[in-house]
């Protein structure tokens, strides 16, 4: 079975630096995969390219099931509401996108401005953008930053489901207890890919 998501001979430089060096990765079905590594050492980098947010300087990546991605810094409009965020970017998804029942499942506030909402609501917000359209793989950068023990454990709950309909995840964590959810863990260094 081929993969989900494959990148081959990836890189990405920003000026004369080269943040991510050439690299190969597969996602496969049912897959979760941990990205580990310092600060600044090119998760972030691989993440964007591989959710098509970023072009890789070199090689390229092919995606065969819908991609949803939550970067580090959320991309929220402040003056809109949580549920306005996620109509808006509903209408950039193919199909149908359950915009109520991800407000109740992250318990996110509904009418207060994301600005103006805690760091912990923010994150679930990022998160439910994420889920919108129901994607086959996710590629979560710090997902379980700023959440509480609870929501914490509904996300993997979650990610587990995606898992076994045939999905796969890809996540960067600083976390140890994170990387033992994952089947397998990567390592990134110096913008160079390895296994952990």
């Amino acid at each position: 079975m081929s993969a989900l998501v494959s990148a081959r001979g990836v890189a990405r430089r920003f000026g004369g630096r080269e943040v991510l060096h050439p690299c190969d990765l597969e996602l496969a079905a049912g897959e979760a995969v941990a990205l580990v590594g310092p600060n600044g050492a090119g998760k972030s980098t691989l993440l964007s390219v591989l959710a098509g947010a970023l072009d890789p300087s070199a090689g390229e990546v092919v995606r065969r099931a819908r991609v949803g991605w939550a970067p580090q810094r959320p991309a929220l409009y402040g003056r809109l509401t949580p549920r306005e965020n996620l109509e808006l970017f509903a209408r950039l998804e193919p199909g149908p996108s359950a915009v109520g029942a991800l407000l109740d499942e992250l318990e996110l506030a509904r009418d207060a401005p994301a600005a103006t909402l805690s760091v912990g609501m923010r994150q679930r917000l990022n998160l439910a953008l994420a889920f919108l359209g129901d994607p086959q793989v996710l590629l979560l950068d710090e997902p379980t930053a700023s959440l509480d023990p609870a929501q914490r454990e509904r996300l993997w709950e979650r990610l587990r489901g995606v898992r076994e309909r045939g999905g796969a995840v890809c996540f960067a964590t600083q976390n140890l207890e994170e990387v033992e959810r994952a089947g397998r863990v990567l390592r990134i260094d110096d913008g160079r890919l390895a296994p952990a």
